[in-house]
């Protein structure tokens, strides 16, 4: 059984209300349902909820595999909104310090064939108003308030995960129609994760 792991109800919904007929409607945060094949959960925003309800979910089910999946912030502008991509690196982008890290980058294998591998940063805090990007934006392609958190513990546990992120954003750029692009990018992804499931990790 693969666990599959959103952020918020929010992005959830679509995937909910489309997979097998809805079986998995009406889902809360922080709680979870299952079929044989999948575990649905929604953690929260931010690094502490993700990092205490991944681990609660991996010490109480026996997962092969844990899927992240969610909107993301571009970083760079090669990527465009809409665009689904699956990250094979993340690290923990919060820190000031650029020494050795507490928390090391993390390779991870991208969860679909044909989709375009990216490094992921995760940070809960950024700076509101900043006019460049910070050490770790910069070194990373997107970023994320939950991916690193939900990774590292997965690894902890010995269960491989996987991040699949659509692009909803470009960091500092304003979207006068941000409810419409967000809408836009739960229903594209929940398009894509009911086409692709079966062929997770396929390669």
């Amino acid at each position: 059984m693969i666990g599959i792991v959103f952020s918020t109800t929010e992005e959830a919904e679509p995937f909910l209300n489309n997979y097998e007929r809805g079986r998995f409607s009406g889902l809360s945060e922080g709680e979870a349902l299952h079929d044989d094949d999948y575990l649905v959960s929604v953690l929260g925003i931010g690094k502490i909820k993700a990092t205490l309800r991944t681990d609660r979910l991996l010490t109480h089910y026996k997962l092969s595999g844990l899927l992240h999946a969610g909107t993301c912030t571009s970083l760079v502008s090669e990527l465009k909104v809409g665009e689904i991509v699956g990250a094979q690196q993340v690290f923990e982008g919060d820190r000031i310090e650029l020494a050795t890290p507490s928390y090391p980058r993390m390779p991870l294998a991208t969860p679909f064939p044909k989709i375009d591998g990216v490094t992921l940063v995760t940070q809960d805090h950024t700076v509101s108003g900043a006019t460049e990007l910070s050490y770790w934006q910069r070194i990373a392609d997107i970023t994320d308030m939950t991916g690193y958190a939900a990774a590292y513990v997965a690894a902890m546990h010995g269960v491989p995960c996987y991040i699949l992120k659509i692009v909803s954003g470009h960091a500092g750029v304003e979207d006068k129609s941000l409810r419409k692009t967000l809408d836009n990018s739960y229903d594209a992804l929940a398009d894509f994760m009911v086409k692709n499931l079966d062929k997770i990790n396929a390669e």
